[in-house]
């Protein structure tokens, strides 16, 4: 079982990392010299920081507390891509380690979208050694249907998105609304779209005190780790980008 704690206490490898860091903070700073290791950079310039992320001078990149509107964009046109597709590994408190996605508010909109992010969430996890259980959620419970049509769609898109993945093998099964369940039995859960995703995150992270690791990017070719600016200490995410470089050799 995939644990937080064996993340962060397993041997950390010879790897270079590289961190964002805004003008005004100092977490990025203390991340670094508390975690000691050889090999990480802290960048100030977004565009620095990518670079050398695709010329090889470093093996990962995090986003620090780095401002999403300078960093995202030059990712994004860097990898050729249009939107990025994050997977955000959590504990709770009282709970177990898990995997969500999508967590961008623009993500995740179609059944096509969270397929192809399941299934590229499962590649990863598989190899993080975590389990494969997946929970798609809906906003209501099945017997909800004709309640509200917005309500429909979302039971109706599970079920489908559901039945897809059993068809290709994943052990998939529709959770319904029910976060509270769906967080105790299933490795990775799978939001009705990103602004639930995110609404989620940010309620287990910022306000029920869950340690989020940050957020792997799914859809490009290169290690970035994207985190929140409101965190105070990116010793994990240094830590997660570490372990996924070392996975990619």
């Amino acid at each position: 079982m995939f644990t937080v704690k064996d993340l962060l206490q397993a041997e950390l490898p010879d790897v270079r990392v590289g961190i964002g860091r805004c003008a005004d903070s100092r977490h990025v700073e203390s991340s670094v010299r508390t975690l000691n290791k050889k090999g990480i950079t802290i960048y100030t310039d977004p565009k620095k920081l990518v670079d050398d992320l695709y010329t090889g001078k470093i093996d990962a990149a995090v986003r620090g507390d780095m401002p999403s509107s300078d960093l995202l964009h030059i990712l994004k046109e860097r990898a050729g891509v249009e939107e990025l597709e994050r997977l955000v590994i959590m504990e709770p408190k009282r709970g177990r380690a898990f995997f969500m996605a999508p967590v961008g508010i623009d993500e995740g909109s179609t059944v096509e979208e969270k397929h192809r992010i399941a299934v590229k969430a499962m590649k990863l996890m598989k190899d993080m050694g975590a389990g494969t259980k997946i929970a798609v959620m809906s906003g209501g419970r099945s017997g909800d249907k004709g309640r509200t049509k917005a309500v429909d769609k979302t039971i109706e898109d599970a079920e489908k998105l559901v039945a897809i993945l059993k068809e290709e093998g994943y052990d998939a099964y529709h959770a319904e609304i029910l976060i509270e369940s769906a967080v105790e039995e299933a490795d990775l859960i799978i939001a009705p779209d990103g602004i639930t995703g995110n609404l989620i995150f940010r309620t287990l992270h910022f306000i029920g005190d869950a340690i989020a690791l940050g957020a792997p990017v799914l859809n490009i070719d290169k290690v970035f780790v994207d985190t929140s600016r409101a965190k105070t200490d990116y010793l994990d995410s240094l830590i997660l980008a570490m372990k996924l470089a070392e996975g990619k050799r």
